[in-house]
């Protein structure tokens, strides 16, 4: 195998679709490579995601010679020369090759170029703009190949240019340091990230949101994530501070119970102590309801899930927060005890497994059975009836839960 081929093994880019899409594009002397995460991946012995093409025709151009080839075209961002392609189930980005004529961001004014270096010059990052041809062929103007090896993340040309292009790169940075990075970062990028911290505070709270997660989704993030805290940025995005050691807890966590990383409750230990911490992440990065309520239940701020309460009150929480808030809330508080890898907090999380919580067998017709009126002492008598039922243990005899509901109308008084 050549150097300056892709490794025998990505087979990907020989997949047939993607082959007649390369073939398409590469016709009156002009040419279409793949360009960036799939040949980046590649390299890096990553699995391969999205594919990404770039190629010398301008987008309508190539949407017409695509719809030829009977591929379905969708004009995703014609203006700044992107359009998607799709056959057969396999979905393909494809860009015009572009140099920059006004920089600001994701909104920059372009001119389309026939210049393969033009157009990688405007890129990111080095490792980012490596170009494969369709027999495997790389193409890699800034060196990208050798950062890879060497675990450096380097902006292309002036890093703080770069910066200034589109603010995002500060935590985009980070994310690749986090994904490819070994050893000390770039001195020179992360000096112009702390000098363009300022320009986060223009990025929309959804973009934010957005790339810490995909930060966070990166199985051994931590130095990363240390880097990024030791800039001071990280903190002014979060408002707040940052907790890396909890952070690091639970991915040593999710490593030992073989779980896949879970960057929201990630963020969670990293970033929230109390509510009113829940509360502000959500509004600073603009946090579904489902997620801010997910987070903000996880918390435990009294702390009184964890292998201390006895077995009853394990299997007590397990009914009343469902298995799913019950593993979170486990994961929570065993990142924050500090036990570190502890048998007995493996025990708790592992209830579910051993212990399924039954569904209370009383109803609203049980009481007026028992000559309650309608009205609201029926919900009061429930709820006191579920929580009698849950200290005896869960019974099922339907004499022993009779009796509890007594106990319960009893306990309401008089009507």
């Amino acid at each position: 195998m050549s150097d300056d081929r892709l490794p025998e093994n990505a087979s990907w880019i020989f997949e047939p679709n993607l082959q007649d899409l390369l073939g398409t594009l590469s016709r009156d002397g002009a040419i279409a490579r793949v360009v960036g995460g799939a040949v980046r991946d590649t390299l890096s012995k990553m699995p391969v995601g999205d594919i990404d093409i770039a190629t010398e025709f301008a987008p309508d151009d190539a949407a017409g010679f695509l719809q030829g080839a009977g591929f379905k075209v969708i004009e995703t961002g014609k203006s700044h020369g992107t359009i998607t392609a799709l056959r057969d189930g396999r979905v393909f980005q494809v860009t015009t090759l572009r140099v920059d004529v006004r920089p600001h961001g994701r909104h920059a004014e372009v001119a389309f170029t026939r210049d393969w270096e033009g157009d990688a010059a405007r890129r990111d990052f080095t490792i980012n703009a490596i170009y494969a041809d369709a027999d495997g062929r790389i193409h890699d103007p800034f060196d990208g190949r050798a950062d890879l090896a060497a675990g450096q993340v380097r902006f292309i040309g002036d890093a703080d240019q770069r910066v200034r292009e589109d603010y995002l790169r500060i935590l985009r940075y980070f994310r690749f340091l986090a994904a490819f990075g070994s050893g000390k970062p770039d001195a020179g990028g992360l000096a112009a990230c702390i000098r363009g911290r300022a320009g986060v505070a223009d990025l929309s709270a959804e973009r934010l949101r957005a790339e810490l997660l995909k930060l966070l989704a990166v199985d051994d993030c931590l130095a990363a994530v240390e880097a990024f805290a030791h800039t001071g940025i990280l903190m002014d995005i979060l408002g707040g501070v940052v907790q890396p050691g909890t952070l690091a807890q639970l991915a040593e966590i999710e490593r030992h119970l073989v779980r896949d990383p879970d960057p929201l409750l990630r963020l969670g230990v990293l970033a929230i102590r109390t509510r009113e911490d829940a509360a502000r992440l959500a509004d600073r990065l603009r946090l579904s309801n489902d997620e801010h309520t997910r987070l903000a239940t996880a918390l435990d701020e009294a702390g009184h899930l964890s292998p201390v309460l006895a077995e009853a009150g394990w299997k007590e929480n397990l009914y009343r927060l469902g298995e799913d808030t019950f593993r979170d809330r486990v994961l929570f508080n065993w990142a924050r005890s500090g036990a570190g890898l502890d048998a007995a907090w493996r025990d708790l999380y592992e209830l579910p497994e051993r212990w399924t919580a039954p569904t209370l067998p009383l109803r609203g017709e049980d009481v007026l059975a028992r000559g309650i009126e309608a009205g609201p002492d029926v919900g009061r008598i429930l709820d006191r009836a579920e929580d009698l039922w849950i200290e005896a243990g869960f019974p099922g005899e339907d004499s022993v839960i009779l009796k509890l509901l007594d106990r319960a109308i009893a306990d309401a008084g008089p009507a």
